[in-house]
């Protein structure tokens, strides 16, 4: 790494650089990628290694939900011959390898960022593990997904239950004998729930209010019709939701054995036993909410709206396509089960897959909301010099994914480059920066 010091700089003073990236996933090195490019002088830390979600957060049968030719991080397109398909958690790793290896950007990595503050004289200082920075610029690429939610009434579970969280599931072998509880039906918990049942385990799912998608329709993947659609171009400030976007769970849905829908209904005829939303677990029972069927109909609702509006699309272009289709429950819960005794039920573990929330702890910089979540537009905080990166909805569907990072981290780079030879002096306000946020 270059030394940014002067001659007369002592040791005691901290290194200074035009701009320091906190993250080193898919974010981090797009905006590295983009910051080379115009020539900007910047170092990323990480405080792991690279990538190191994707590496030792996925279980082993994990595969994309998205197409593969969505896979469009900067200079570095999906250059297999399965477009259409969905790369599996080791050809994730190696085309993100081969990302890294094309970026090859400055990086520290096992660096972790202890504080950020702002400077009274402009810029902000960065204490890490490695030593203290200060930098005009900082952009916070480390993701919104940093402490596992476990609740409460875990502590109170039997011991003789294991639990684990989705980030630390690996496969069906691994886990205890016994049936398994999965509580969460989002993204994870309906393909850890599936993975565990086609290995032919007990699965008990409470199911929570996720909406689900059609992985194919009328002849395509549902994705390559709401790209068509230009849904993926949709900015936050346009959707009807705005904002509130961001607070949405994925849609379940799975790429697995070429891509298929994840029906949790067909799951429950073939044994998987479905509960509400988990509610408590006092006098040794677990209580479940009595919203299974509703959860189950909104889920439904929401897969057939979706196909809805490509069929809308479809009749207004006069497009030559398969017959539409409405889907049509295959199970419905004779009624409501309020709970049952974990352990005569012979329940061995239980996969927690209720999700993540942000610790912007270190961050010491009044930007947050009061939900804990930044302020930003398009990822420009009013704070000058201090941007997020790779945040849910950042700026549109794709933000926080492979296949829309690219263009937010271009537009963040750019701005950073017109800064840089004019390094950024007041830590209140910047005209430039509130007329990029305006324009």
């Amino acid at each position: 790494m270059s030394d940014h010091s002067n001659a007369t700089r002592t040791e005691a003073e901290p290194q200074h650089l035009p701009v320091i990236v906190i993250g080193g996933g898919q974010a981090g090195l797009s905006i590295s990628y983009f910051l080379q490019r115009a020539g900007v002088e910047h170092l990323v830390l990480e405080k792991h290694t690279m990538t190191h979600t994707w590496r030792a957060q996925r279980w082993d049968a994990f595969c994309l939900v998205t197409p593969n030719w969505q896979c469009a991080l900067p200079g570095h397109p999906y250059a297999g011959n399965d477009p259409h398909g969905f790369m599996k958690r080791d050809e994730i790793i190696a085309y993100l390898d081969g990302f890294i290896e094309k970026v090859a950007p400055p990086v520290r990595e096992h660096t972790e960022v202890r504080s950020v503050k702002r400077r009274a004289q402009g810029g902000y200082i960065v204490v890490t593990s490695a030593g203290t920075f200060t930098a005009d610029h900082v952009v916070v690429a480390s993701g919104g997904y940093h402490v596992p939610i476990v609740p409460r009434m875990a502590e109170r579970l039997p011991d003789s239950i294991a639990q684990i969280q989705s980030a630390d599931y690996r496969n069906p072998q691994a886990l205890p004998e016994g049936a398994v509880l999965v509580v969460g039906s989002g993204q994870s918990g309906a393909q850890i729930a599936e993975d565990l049942h086609l290995a032919g385990r007990k699965v008990y799912l409470a199911v929570g209010e996720a909406p689900r998608c059609a992985r194919f329709y009328r002849g395509r993947d549902v994705v390559d019709w709401l790209a068509d659609m230009k849904y993926y171009d949709l900015p936050v400030t346009a959707h009807p939701l705005r904002e509130g976007v961001r607070d949405n769970t994925n849609h379940y849905v799975t790429g697995r054995d070429g891509g298929r829908d994840i029906d949790l209904r067909r799951f429950a005829n073939e044994g998987m036993e479905l509960y509400g939303v988990l509610d408590d677990y006092r006098d040794g029972v677990l209580r479940f909410a009595p919203n299974l069927g509703q959860a189950l109909d909104d889920a439904d609702a929401t897969y057939n709206r979706i196909n809805a509006s490509i069929d809308k699309y479809i009749a207004e272009r006069g497009i030559d396509a398969p017959p539409a289709s409405r889907y049509t429950p295959v199970w419905t819960p004779a009624g409501e089960r309020d709970g049952f005794d974990p352990l005569v039920a012979g329940i061995g573990s239980i996969i927690w897959c209720i999700g993540f929330r942000p610790d912007f702890s270190w961050l010491e910089v009044p930007v947050f909301n009061g939900r804990g979540y930044p302020g930003h537009e398009r990822g420009v905080t009013t704070h000058p010099g201090l941007y997020f990166l790779g945040l849910p909805w950042l700026h549109t569907w794709g933000s926080g994914r492979f296949s829309g990072i690219a263009r937010d981290a271009e537009h963040i780079a750019g701005l950073i480059a017109e800064h840089t030879a004019d390094p950024i002096a007041d830590p209140i306000a910047s005209a430039n920066q509130r007329d990029a946020l305006a324009a």
